[in-house]
């Protein structure tokens, strides 16, 4: 069983409750579809400009994360089309923040989870 985590971006903190992103965990959609068998092992938010991350993960990892979920808006945007990777989404930083988090804290990391755009294969590191 994959126990998996997601960090969210604090600018989004306010207008989403996470609903998709939990939903596709639970059920092995979008991002999460390559786990045969997953359970949720926590959420944190990072906080700008991500110094905070690389602790929040291994807090993540010592409660028994095994890889480390970075939530889509943090790299796309909702469009009236769907969601697009090519408009940015709240985090310019993000490829940074998990070579960082892949790298200090040593636990795999993936670049997204819910509402993927047409065509994204998730990012891996790990």
């Amino acid at each position: 069983m994959a126990e998996i985590a997601i960090i969210r971006c604090e600018k989004n903190l306010e207008k989403c409750p996470l609903k998709s992103c939990l939903k596709s965990l639970v059920n092995k959609k979008e991002a999460f579809s390559q786990y045969s068998h997953v359970s949720p092992a926590g959420v944190f938010v990072c906080r700008c400009p991500g110094d905070n991350v690389v602790e929040l993960a291994r807090k993540l990892k010592s409660k028994g994360a095994e890889v480390i979920h970075f939530t889509t808006c943090t790299f796309a945007t909702k469009t009236s089309n769907g969601w697009c990777a090519e408009e940015g989404g709240f985090c310019e930083r993000i490829d940074d923040i998990m070579r960082s988090v892949h790298k200090k804290a040593d636990i795999p990391c993936v670049k997204g989870t819910a509402h993927l755009p047409q065509g994204y294969v998730p990012v891996v590191l790990g």
